[in-house]
């Protein structure tokens, strides 16, 4: 159908007003979604209301069909519904389910902070979880939930996170990514970091003239949930170690702020065979147990097992 007014203008202009108009609504009065309104609220309407409201049902057809054709100029995203106000006819314009349903994600990803998150765990959702037949995985899980549970229900409290540890491919990243996803669907903010890309982008900031390290740094450390995904894949200096990983979960820690990890090494093996040892080679275990301690309070290890399943 054409535009609405352009419409009644070629009615007119035939010379024949009365028999085309009555034709035209004709067509109207017998489009299936239109009899459904007006039977479904005949005790609000009147057979005056409904002939007076004769151009409203017209520009209902005519959008919903210029819609249904592809041609919807009017308000892209919104769409035509009918509503009775007043016991009169009126046209309500309300966004589409499709165009709901961009906004939705929109508001995840304004939710989630990405700092390296691959490809693959974009879409990461906890529904997937892969863990028949593997009790670590399937304990891994039983924990996720209940922590999204208890920070959903109380955002408030203190809510201990993880430190996920395993072999490659054992679906640690993947859990921490389908968490993050999880509390962005609820509104809460988070941040997914891959530490090594991380300290790879403070080292390019050293020498940079602004504050650019600082704001990174306050922006990570502040954010309500944090996942540091890989800590430990490679070789940590003393200035990342103290500098930016130590200020980031001192200040977690005294705030009391959820922090998740994944890692290949276990608690102790984190401690001892990576943070005590620098990118130069300098032993420095003293430094090293203090970061460990705060590690620890905010998180707790869970161990995953299995299968490499990057290879299915």
């Amino acid at each position: 159908m054409d535009n609405v007014g352009k419409k009644f203008k070629a009615i007119m202009a035939t010379g024949n007003y009365a028999e085309n108009y009555r034709k035209l609504m004709d067509e109207v009065y017998a489009d299936p979604e239109v009899e459904n309104f007006i039977e479904s609220n005949r005790d609000a309407l009147t057979d005056e209301s409904i002939k007076k409201s004769a151009s409203s049902l017209y520009e209902f057809v005519n959008k919903r069909d210029a819609m249904l054709n592809g041609k919807d100029t009017y308000a892209h995203g919104y769409e035509p519904k009918l509503v009775v106000n007043n016991h009169a006819i009126e046209v309500s314009y309300q966004p589409t389910q499709a165009y709901l349903t961009k906004v939705w994600e929109r508001q995840i990803r304004d939710n989630i902070q990405d700092l390296g998150m691959s490809k693959a765990l974009q879409n990461a959702n906890i529904n997937d979880y892969y863990h028949e037949g593997n009790p670590a995985r399937k304990n891994a899980l039983v924990h996720a939930l209940d922590f999204i549970d208890a920070y959903e229900n109380n955002p408030q409290e203190y809510h201990k996170g993880f430190y996920i540890y395993g072999s490659f491919g054992v679906g640690k990243s993947y859990l921490l990514s389908a968490i993050a996803h999880r509390l962005a669907n609820d509104n809460i903010k988070t941040t997914f970091l891959h530490f090594p890309s991380f300290a790879m982008d403070m080292k390019a900031l050293i020498n940079s003239k602004t504050d650019s390290v600082g704001n990174q740094v306050d922006r990570v450390k502040k954010v309500p949930v944090l996942m540091i995904d890989d800590i430990g894949a490679d070789s940590m200096s003393a200035w990342i170690r103290d500098d930016i990983l130590g200020v980031i979960l001192e200040y977690r820690m005294q705030n009391q702020l959820s922090t998740f990890f994944s890692s290949n090494f276990s608690m102790e093996q984190l401690e001892k065979e990576h943070l005590a040892i620098t990118a130069k080679g300098d032993f420095e275990p003293l430094k090293a147990k203090r970061l460990m301690e705060r590690i620890k309070f905010l998180a707790t290890p869970i161990e995953v097992n299995g299968k490499n399943l990057r290879n299915d």
